[in-house]
């Protein structure tokens, strides 16, 4: 088994784009083999990870650093292991309490300064997020819901000859919120002439940030196989813009690309996600009135911040039957108000002065702990360990909290990516699970 996995990571080295472990073309490799094959231990376990590492396919001797500290925490534990033929055993210690531990590794070889990290988790099925569901919390969204929906159903379908295929039609959809004109705009990416049929309804939201639709041919497959597929952006911006209309408004923005998640924030009521949640509805509304919906299958489908809006949407809405969420952003986003906790994504922590007993008031009624006990529909989560964005300690949180039928994908060496076969396994969930 640790043969394997040592292969399996190697693999995963050479062919990754977007890990930050595992830079592409690069010359060099490390490996990491934690002594249990699943990366997981108990509570009050010793662990030990085994640490290799090639230049050019060759081992390497040298001195390495490590420093481990709780997930996305400063260390608490340093030391230097010696490399001999490239491979040396860190002695990586306990936890006391459910939690995952960075080990984070540092070589200086050949003038250049090398870097690595593996997480490693204890018990990771008893975390508890520090956030806790308001009394008011479920009231709250359903009083919401109950106003947004006095507001007619309205928008505009267009055909998008830019994203349209010989399998799929694409129409740039403009829906409307709400009376204070807000809208989102999405990409609908229907099998081709399917007007005689019926088919399910993914919903798509996006990952974090301001920015356009892209690549939405990508997931072809998913209209290919007979599934109709909204992706939407959240900012009333169409994506069919150029891309400077996107840096104008990040610039808007405070100047960051995710400073709309701060806006607002001193109040439960005018918190920028406000509208973001109930236009995840109104999605819904419109993909529920395409006469091509079966009328059966509703699903939510997201990454990251998509992950987070994909079980925030299945909460809400009753309709939705299915829902798929890879590394949920959004969760335990104040658990840096407890010192030694591991906080979600987008980080407030890092902000100094930023988590004020008014704006710790207001996150709960936004974060995905909160709102994972509602959803009942069958739920598949994907996530990693070595995520430094969504640490796999507010995966686990949601996770734990799920009361629905639920299965996971748990793959310990992704960072903030999945791969393109998970992506691919996704679809095939679906289709196995529709009615």
């Amino acid at each position: 088994m640790k043969q394997l996995l040592t292969i399996l990571i190697c693999l995963l080295g050479l062919n990754s784009l977007n890990a930050e472990n595992y830079p592409y073309k690069s010359d060099y490799l490390w490996v990491t083999v934690p002594d249990h094959a699943d990366w997981l231990y108990k509570t009050g376990e010793q662990a030990t990870v085994e640490v290799q590492f090639y230049k050019y396919g060759i081992p390497r001797d040298g001195v390495v650093e490590y420093a481990i500290g709780n997930d996305l925490m400063e260390a608490d534990t340093k030391g230097t292991v010696t490399l001999k033929n490239g491979r040396a055993i860190i002695k990586a210690g306990t936890a006391k309490k459910p939690c995952f531990r960075d080990i984070r590794l540092t070589m200086r070889l050949d003038g250049t300064t090398y870097q690595h990290h593996v997480k490693i988790g204890f018990s990771p099925e008893k975390i508890v997020p520090y956030t806790q569901e308001p009394k008011d919390f479920w009231q709250f969204w359903q009083d919401n819901l109950k106003e947004a929906a006095k507001y007619p159903l309205k928008f505009t379908k267009t055909p998008c000859p830019e994203f349209t295929t010989d399998k799929t039609d694409c129409y740039l959809v403009r829906l409307e919120l709400n009376p204070q004109h807000q809208i989102l705009y999405g990409l609908l990416m229907m099998p081709k002439e399917c007007s005689m049929k019926k088919y399910p309804v993914v919903l798509c939201p996006p990952g974090a940030g301001v920015k356009t639709i892209k690549e939405p041919n990508s997931r072809d497959y998913y209209p290919e196989n007979g599934v109709i597929r909204f992706i939407t952006e959240i900012h009333g911006m169409n994506p069919l813009m150029p891309e400077k209309y996107f840096e104008d408004v990040r610039s808007a923005f405070d100047g960051r690309e995710k400073g709309y998640l701060y806006q607002g924030i001193d109040s439960r009521d005018h918190y920028y996600m406000k509208h973001v949640y109930l236009g995840l509805v109104r999605s819904i509304d419109f993909l529920c009135s395409l006469p091509e919906w079966d009328g059966k299958n509703v699903i939510t489908q997201g990454g990251s911040q998509g992950g987070a809006l994909s079980l925030i949407a299945a909460a809400l809405d009753p309709r939705v039957t299915l829902c798929v969420a890879n590394h949920p952003a959004l969760s335990d986003m104040a658990a840096a108000a407890e010192e030694g906790r591991t906080h979600g994504y987008p980080h407030f922590s890092k902000q100094e002065g930023f988590l004020t007993p008014q704006h710790l008031q207001t996150l709960p009624y936004f974060d995905v702990c909160c709102f994972a006990p509602y959803i009942k529909a069958k739920t598949y989560m994907t996530w990693g360990y070595n995520d430094n964005t969504c640490p796999p300690t507010t995966s686990y949180a949601v996770w734990n909290l799920l009361k629905c039928e639920k299965e996971s994908l748990v793959t310990p060496v992704n960072e903030h990516w999945t791969s393109n076969t998970t992506n691919r396994q996704q679809l095939d969930w679906i289709l196995k699970n529709i009615k």
